[in-house]
């Protein structure tokens, strides 16, 4: 039995979550905490491993800098909204400017 494929775009989006929730994990990770640890170790494998479906169709640069991008934009609002990080209009500003990179470079790929 085979899973039918999937959408270059959606394994990207998973990928991007999926880098969300590992990066978020961090700061959960450590000896005392065996099972926290291990999620965020299989959670980043499979980030890297939806990165590695939508990278076989799409290209790698475009592929990598949306990848991290969502990281990024994910991580900077997990880390204001759950653990108080400043939300200043520069920092921001900063965060729509990469969710504006993000979009063009969804727009300007070449790749539906």
């Amino acid at each position: 039995m085979t899973l039918p494929p999937l959408n270059p775009w959606v394994s990207l989006l998973i990928a991007g979550l999926l880098e969300v929730a590992w990066a978020s994990g961090f700061k959960f990770v450590g000896p005392s905490r065996p099972v926290t640890s291990l999620v965020v170790g299989v959670t980043m494998i499979a980030s890297f491993w939806f990165l590695w479906l939508a990278t076989q169709k799409l290209p790698i640069g475009t592929a990598y800098a949306i990848w991290t991008g969502i990281g990024a934009v994910g991580a900077a609002g997990i880390g204001i909204l759950v653990y108080g990080e400043p939300s200043t209009t520069l920092r921001i500003l900063c965060i729509l400017m990469i969710v504006s990179g993000i979009v063009g470079l969804k727009l300007f790929s070449g790749v539906q």
